[in-house]
């Protein structure tokens, strides 16, 4: 299943790319495409933009639209008032929102980008698009599959422009590696694999407790059915709860999931068929989501997507974060933007890549390139993009979620004839018994069940169905509610 919107570069993007960015003789003024501003956006004409949560992520957020030639951050928004004063003080004349219904009312206002947590970003997304504003989103673009697919229909229906915070799709090294790929000009692709390791530790405890005065806790909690605070939501470890959170599997690694499902047949739209296995090791805290997980993804094509998030500290910890490409000839490139590639045999040398198609710019100055221009296929991570890539992550942690407890050795899953798929199991699994010291069936791993998908109808079918298809859709807030498809 392919989108107009993936299927082939556009005139209007072609153009853009050929003139470097600069906007053709005749068409310096551009209806910007919004339904509720109508501005005028021209080359040289001032884009104004709201920032959606300021702490982290949201910091970086303001910094990048200050960085950009004639952009204005003129909104602020976020439910704690002090980190607000505090990013207020930074962006003199900016206005300050609990509230981002009110910042979306400013019929000036051009788009907004959302560093929020991440059950918030599909329904601040398909609010802004609603009110005409163009989004820039960070990863991940939905927080379950339902709401995903909404997002990708308001971006159709309101026509403006969402990009998702996947800044490698505006690296074109990456887009250069996956164009040989497509075009056959390198050995077909068998496997992409994408690793998501970074070290973390445990977060304690935190008992329920009355929310600080500072803090909106009913904005904060927004969609989320949450009965009681408690200070690991706010402001960071609300990734490891599955009703705020992804887990690291669709948070750091939403960057790699996303390359590697880009790295596929580009007629490849949502696997087939998951499973994972993985576990919350050693930190004995409250958190929800794996500290380590080995994820697969099997698609129509017989193409594959192997996962590993390892996030357990030991003595001699590899930080792994980035992708390899493992091709149908045996070799096995590794990199980003710059590669070497293993040849059967156990050759490794340098591999020229010529340079992708992208908007020039980077993420921000892509993302501000499309909104003057009014032309959403000029998003580098557009929202369709952005729902496949987001849609893998969710069905595996689905998998896990749905999970039964059995005894930690290398026989715990079994992955039929699928030899590559074991051969990276026992590597991971090795690295927790041997690295991190886990001894043999003295802990348990979660393993999921296999799980199968309709792509097209965006459904479980088969074994486990209805347990897996009660996990597409969170159940949200009076209030907070994302609409449904008929409704957007």
């Amino acid at each position: 299943m392919t989108s107009p919107q993936t299927s082939t570069v556009s005139a209007s993007r072609r153009d853009f790319i050929k003139t470097g960015g600069v906007l053709a003789a005749g068409s310096r003024f551009l209806i910007s495409g919004t339904k509720a501003s109508g501005n005028v956006i021209g080359a040289n004409d001032r884009v104004r933009m709201a920032v959606a949560g300021l702490n982290g992520r949201g910091k970086s957020h303001v910094g990048g639209w200050k960085g950009q030639k004639n952009v204005d951050v003129v909104s602020l928004i976020d439910p704690d008032q002090n980190v607000l004063g505090k990013m207020q003080e930074k962006v003199p004349g900016a206005i300050g929102f609990a509230d981002v219904r009110e910042a979306l009312d400013d019929k000036n206002l051009d788009g907004i980008s959302i560093a929020t947590p991440n059950h918030w970003h599909s329904l601040m997304t398909i609010w802004a698009a609603q009110a005409g504003k163009h989004v820039y989103v960070e990863k991940p673009m939905s927080h379950d599959i339902a709401e995903g697919r909404i997002v990708v229909e308001a971006q159709k229906k309101y026509n403006v422009v969402i990009q998702h915070g996947t800044q490698r799709r505006s690296s074109a090294g990456i887009a250069g590696l996956h164009e040989a790929l497509e075009s056959g000009e390198l050995p077909r692709l068998k496997i992409a694999y994408g690793y998501c390791c970074k070290p973390r530790g445990g977060i304690g405890f935190k008992k329920a407790a009355s929310p600080p005065q500072n803090l909106n806790w009913d904005l904060w909690k927004g969609p989320a059915k949450i009965d009681d605070y408690h200070q690991n939501f706010v402001h960071y470890n609300w990734h490891w709860f599955w009703k705020t959170g992804n887990g690291d599997l669709n948070n750091q690694g939403t960057h790699q999931l996303d390359v590697a499902r880009w790295a596929l047949d580009s007629d490849q739209s949502h696997p087939v068929r998951v499973m994972a296995i993985g576990g919350r090791f050693q930190w004995n805290d409250q958190g929800e989501t794996p500290n380590t997980m080995f994820g697969i993804a099997e698609y129509p094509n017989r193409q594959y997507v192997l996962f590993n998030v390892r996030n357990v500290n030991y003595k001699g910890y590899k930080n792994q974060v980035f992708n390899e490409y493992y091709l149908e000839d045996g070799s096995v490139i590794t990199g980003e933007n710059s590669y070497r590639i293993r040849r059967p045999g156990g050759q490794v040398e340098d591999l020229p890549i010529k340079p992708g198609k992208v908007t020039p710019g980077g993420n921000w100055g892509s993302f501000i390139a499309a909104v003057r221009a009014g032309d959403p296929s000029l998003a580098n991570g557009n929202a369709l993009d952005a729902h496949y890539g987001c849609v893998m992550g969710h069905l595996i942690n689905n998998s896990y979620r749905l999970g039964k407890q059995v005894p930690f050795n290398e026989k715990a899953v079994s992955f039929g004839d699928n030899k590559d798929a074991a051969e990276h199991f026992l590597k991971l699994h090795e690295i927790m018994q041997g690295g991190v010291g886990i001894p043999r069936d003295k802990a348990e791993y979660t393993v999921g069940p296999w799980l199968t998908f309709d792509s097209e109808t965006e459904q479980h079918v088969g074994d486990h169905a209805e347990e897996a298809n009660a996990l597409l859709k969170d159940q949200n807030r009076s209030g907070f509610e994302v609409p449904g498809l008929s409704e957007v």
